[in-house]
């Protein structure tokens, strides 16, 4: 998957959300008590925290909070886009700082979560303002993967959340990818569309919503996936 290319088509995707007209008080009910532009200034300043990351190799970057109009908010906006996709406009090979340990410390771990991550917050953005819209299934599928692989274990880790004490299988019903979490056979088996099962291990659905379909103990699959998984 080329995850520069989709980084730089949500990057854009979001710019559009921050129009003249957006109302930067709007709620975004995913996101806890955050605002529209408690969600922009979050993404931008993710942004410039990755350009560090890839050009400075460091982690400790704190930036101004974002213009508090729409039309400065959305130049500063587009300004972080474009230096972090500079920024990651090179081999992913390259060295760079990351977070963690577990995975390579490279630009290619960078293009994955910032492909992840601003799909999400794309999401969360058009839910605010009532336009959200399905992941594209392959990479929503990557998502999956990339919660079990990467998050899951660190907030571990971290001490955020315990070692799962049951197994439990996903389905994405509309890529025929599949994913077991925990030890031993899994107790149940919960699936989706990859989109679906995306955004319930993200918290924007519910563990029992109509769109997803558990088969076996689905009150001990529930409570495996409470984790909680993500940050």
């Amino acid at each position: 998957m080329d995850f520069l290319a989709v980084v730089r088509e949500k990057l854009n995707e979001f710019g559009e959300l921050i129009t003249p007209e957006v109302e930067l008080s709007a709620p975004v009910p995913s996101c806890g008590d955050w605002t529209f532009y408690d969600l922009a200034d979050h993404v931008g300043q993710g942004n410039l925290w990755v350009t560090t990351a890839v050009l400075e190799q460091r982690g400790d970057f704190q930036g101004e909070p974002a213009p508090k109009d729409p039309v400065g908010l959305r130049t500063w906006y587009d300004g972080t886009s474009k230096a972090m996709i500079d920024a990651l406009s090179v081999d992913p090979e390259t060295p760079a700082w990351t977070f963690t340990s577990q995975m390579p410390r490279k630009v290619g771990f960078w293009q994955r979560r910032r492909a992840q991550e601003t799909l999400m917050h794309l999401w969360d953005g058009q839910d605010a303002l009532g336009t959200a819209e399905a992941f594209d299934p392959a990479l929503a599928a990557d998502g999956v993967t990339e919660v079990f692989e990467l998050f899951a274990p660190r907030m571990i880790l971290r001490g955020l959340a315990s070692e799962p004490t049951a197994g439990i299988s996903l389905r994405a019903t509309d890529t025929g990818d599949s994913w077991t979490y925990g030890p031993g056979a899994p107790v149940a088996e919960l699936s989706g569309t990859a989109s679906d099962l995306l955004l319930a291990l993200w918290a924007r659905k519910e563990l029992d919503d109509a769109a997803l379909s558990w088969q076996g103990n689905w009150a001990e699959g529930k409570q495996v996936l409470a984790g909680p998984l993500v940050p």
